[in-house]
């Protein structure tokens, strides 16, 4: 990673100085079949011509490019001498003129690891299969250019490939004399260029709409997906959820779809979720299902390919200037997501989804000593590869809720058309989204920015109920809290729910929408509402905050949570409760107990199994130590009864086997999973699919119930990419310290291992039954570390030392091992400490929350 960095001063200056008209790529990609003879890396051809202007001539600047070799470097027609001009990710590039042509000629390599040009072998049938996926600053791997967001242009791409295969890029593309040509695209920054090659499986439909001028619109529409994957490759639910998006955001942009054809691919080994480039969308082939899944996980996809899309607007079309301002793309893609979600398809409940997951991730980021601001400082790349995270995304997205709720949804999608129509195909800062939201709400923006975009912290707002002599409300008032490290207050706009027993039901009797500002907000309009046994202050989640109890509905919580009739109300009151829990509120065991008791009761698949999660995430990092025992039993018991009460053939009961396998823990629980997997036990409506079958043989080998012989077995089962995955998993999970060894070196010591088998080995190596196998490597992770940031990529480098870090190892012992090398390491890269820093808080956190549940009355 050194020497790979870009600051954004550097950025500032060269955009200041360049300007580019167009990039000419001519990629050789044949070399991507057949043996390699060489001794380094597997590389292609990368042929680059840039045509750029510069406002100094003269001046010096430099163009980007990583790559094992530089074979021919041409400026203006001047030939450079590669080993002079070129430092390994650098083209020193002098005596500038006003027009210039670059052309550089180079040997990039293929990776393995998911950044810039991506090769993957299908262990199924020996094909080869390519992607490419660059943000922040990874296409530099693949051809030479200016990596910037705000340098854009129009690009032109040629490829060859082997025989037999197919090629896409962002534009249109057709094969003539053994090379793949594609069409001009609009100008567009670096990062979201695209390639994708192989054999894959190809599907199309067509896209038309018919706007009221008389025009008409047609988009081409494709998706795919390796071979070994096409008979799970439900592409008519992509393409229908697709056109349902498209319809959807030509409804509320006003903005005709800007890049012409729409293709998504499916790719193995990816990094994210997905990724947007314009007219070649690529996916984590994951969201293909190979066995049964719930219709949460149809949802979170449809929320994933409504969310690339909002890029094409929100991103593409416009681009945030320099990643300081990546919430202008990030945070309404995620909000624009859900939004379109409910707005256009069959998941009409997928706010309750983004209340109980979604904002999860952004209240636990905005609890780190890294929190920042949505606006975030941004001094470079490193830094910005860091900011994909909840901030940017989920306290993003729910801030811009909150903003539709403080401005009115018309004028917030009026601002959004008339910042299309003015910064198409260009850049902008925060302050040019603002103005158009100024002028279409009338509202003073630059006041609701400073509080919620350019500060950090999340604020606790409480219900405070005063009665009258008749027991009727006097007084409620809202009582806003913040840390003291951020201790801004600010504006909310909330609605305050009244909930009181009606039967066996917690029903709603009354709503108030108000504006919650300072520490005490007195919310008059519910003087002289009947007494209420539940206060919900942040009711159908309007903004973005931590929502308390007062003592009379936390009692109601305890007595009843799962009786509440609205879903999105008890999902809000899930997520509260498990806010509380994290910050040592709410005893450990309290939390086990309401899942163990009202779970089962939760309509909500989604909600269900963010309440697994959390629940299992109670019992490991927050429950005492002496009491880990009892939480794991009551655990497993529970999902066992749970499994065998639930609706057969229903994605409950598919939900509750997964618990299970997770939650097993006892000879009996063990022989339950390993009848379930030979067939000697059945339960009604259970379908032991594949996926389902790794999951019952990860629970067997971390107990060291099922060995290498029986993984190996399954693996000829299911002799995919995705059953490698799963077997790799398996294998590093078996309680063995020379398995344990194995994994370490693996991973740590060793860079044979892609992107894909690195994460599910870590996956493997540290389970919380085994504590005391994996405790020496405590010492051997700070170690380490430091050299393995240096070495490796940066993806490599934040698997490595987010996934490795010793979280199990639960005491003030690994608090100060943890200091100690912050101390000792300040000069450390920053983005490595902030991993480090993150990391350790939630271990101070895991011990805070264990002294809660330790001086809890039984």
């Amino acid at each position: 990673m050194p020497g790979e960095n870009l600051s954004r001063d550097e950025a500032r200056e060269r955009a200041a100085l360049l300007s580019v008209d167009g990039y000419d790529i001519s990629l050789d990609l044949r070399s991507a079949v057949g043996a390699d003879t060489s001794d380094g890396p597997r590389t292609f051809r990368s042929v680059t011509t840039i045509r750029f202007r510069c406002a100094e001539p003269g001046a010096t600047s430099f163009a980007d490019l990583i790559a094992p070799e530089v074979t021919a470097v041409s400026l203006n027609g001047r030939d450079l001498d590669p080993s002079e001009v070129f430092d390994g990710s650098r083209i020193a590039l002098e005596d500038l003129a006003a027009e210039n042509e670059l052309v550089v000629d180079a040997q990039c390599a293929y990776s393995r690891t998911g950044e810039g040009l991506h090769r993957f072998v299908d262990p199924e049938d020996g094909e080869v299969y390519l992607y490419t996926q660059y943000e922040p600053a990874d296409s530099r791997r693949v051809f030479a250019n200016f990596e910037q967001p705000d340098l854009k242009a129009p690009f032109r791409f040629e490829v060859r490939a082997p025989e037999g295969w197919t090629v896409w890029s962002n534009g249109a593309g057709r094969l003539a004399d053994g090379v793949w040509r594609f069409s001009e695209t609009k100008p567009i920054s670096t990062y979201i260029t695209c390639v994708v090659a192989g054999p894959y499986h190809y599907v199309t439909d067509t896209y038309t709409r018919a706007f009221d001028d008389g025009t008409t619109l047609e988009v081409p529409l494709g998706a795919m997906c390796r071979k070994g994957l096409a008979p799970h490759f439900d592409a008519d639910d992509v393409f229908l959820v697709t056109k349902q998006g498209l319809d959807f955001f030509h409804d509320h942009f006003d903005y005709p779809y800007p890049f012409g054809k729409y293709d998504q691919a499916f790719v193995p080994e990816y990094n994210l979720g997905a990724m947007e480039n314009p007219g070649l969308v690529t996916f984590r082939e994951e969201y293909i299902f190979r066995g049964k899944v719930t219709r949460a996980s149809y949802e979170a996809r449809a929320n994933v390919i409504l969310h690339e899309m909002a890029h094409m607007w929100f991103g593409d079309l416009v681009t945030m200037e320099w990643w300081d301002d990546l919430w202008l793309k990030e945070s309404f893609a995620d909000f624009m997501g859900t939004f379109a979600n409910v707005g256009a398809t069959r998941f009409t409940d997928a706010w309750i989804t983004f209340a109980n997951r979604r904002k999860a991730w952004a209240y636990r980021a905005d609890q780190l000593p890294s929190t920042h601001p949505i606006t975030a400082d941004i001094r470079d790349l490193q830094d910005a590869k860091l900011n994909f995270d909840g901030i940017t995304y989920a306290k993003g997205a729910s801030v811009l809720k909150q903003l539709v709720a403080y401005v009115g949804q018309d004028a917030f999608l009026e601002g959004a058309r008339r910042y299309f129509k003015r910064h198409a195909y260009g850049n902008t800062r925060l302050g040019d989204l603002l103005a158009v939201l100024g002028e279409t709400s009338g509202r003073d923006m630059a006041a609701w920015a400073r509080s919620w975009l350019q500060t950090a912290g999340v604020n606790s707002l409480t219900p405070q109920v005063l009665l009258d002599a008749e027991g009727r409300v006097a007084e409620l008032a809202v009582l806003q809290e913040a840390a003291e490290s951020h201790p801004e207050l600010r504006p909310h706009r909330v609605a305050v729910g009244l909930y009181r027993k009606n039967g066996e039901a917690l029903e709603r009797y009354a709503r108030v929408e108000a504006d919650v500002d300072g520490p005490r907000t007195v919310v008059a309009e519910l003087a002289g509402a009947g007494a209420p046994d539940l206060v919900l202050v942040n009711d159908d989640d309007l903004t973005y905050c931590k929502t308390r109890f007062d003592e009379t509905s936390l009692a109601a919580l305890r007595a009843g949570l799962g009786s509440i009739t609205d879903p999105l109300a008890r999902a809000l009151c899930w997520s509260a409760l498990w806010n509380m829990t994290r910050d040592a509120l709410l005893p450990a065991r309290d939390f086990i107990d309401l899942v163990l008791r009202f779970a089962a009761k939760e309509t909500d698949i989604g909600v269900l199994q963010m309440l697994h999660a959390w629940a299992e995430s109670a019992a490991v990092h927050y429950t005492a130590p002496e009491r880990r025992a009892v939480a794991g039993r009551l655990l497993a018991e529970g999902a066992a009864r749970e499994l065998r009460a639930a609706e057969p053939g229903s994605e409950h009961q598919l939900a509750w086997a997964r618990f299970y396998a997770r939650a097993a823990e006892s000879p009996s629980d063990f022989e339950q999973l390993t009848g379930l997997l030979d067939g000697t036990v059945t339960l009604p409506g259970l379908d032991v699919d594949q996926e389902l079958r790794w999951a019952f043989l990860d629970a067997l080998a971390a107990h060291d119930v099922v060995g290498e012989k029986e993984l190996a077995a399954e693996l000829a089962r299911d002799d995919t990419a995705s059953g490698k995955r799963h077997q790799v998993r398996c294998l590093a999970a078996r309680p063995q310290a020379a398995v344990k060894a194995q994994a370490w070196a693996q991973v740590v010591e060793s860079d044979e291992l892609s992107n894909a088998l690195v994460e599910a080995t870590i996956a493997g190596f540290e389970r919380a039954s085994q504590r005391e196998l994996t405790a020496p490597y405590t010492p051997k992770y700070f170690a380490a570390i430091e050299r393995v940031w240096a070495e490796r990529s940066i993806q490599i480098g934040m698997l490595v030392v987010s996934g490795l870090f010793p979280s199990l190892q639960e005491s003030q012992e690994t608090l100060d091992a943890t200091d100690a090398w912050l101390d000792a390491h300040q000069d450390a890269a920053p983005a490595l400490r902030r991993l480090v820093v993150e990391a350790r808080d939630d271990l101070a956190r895991a011990l805070r929350g264990q002294a809660c549940d330790a001086g809890a009355e039984e």
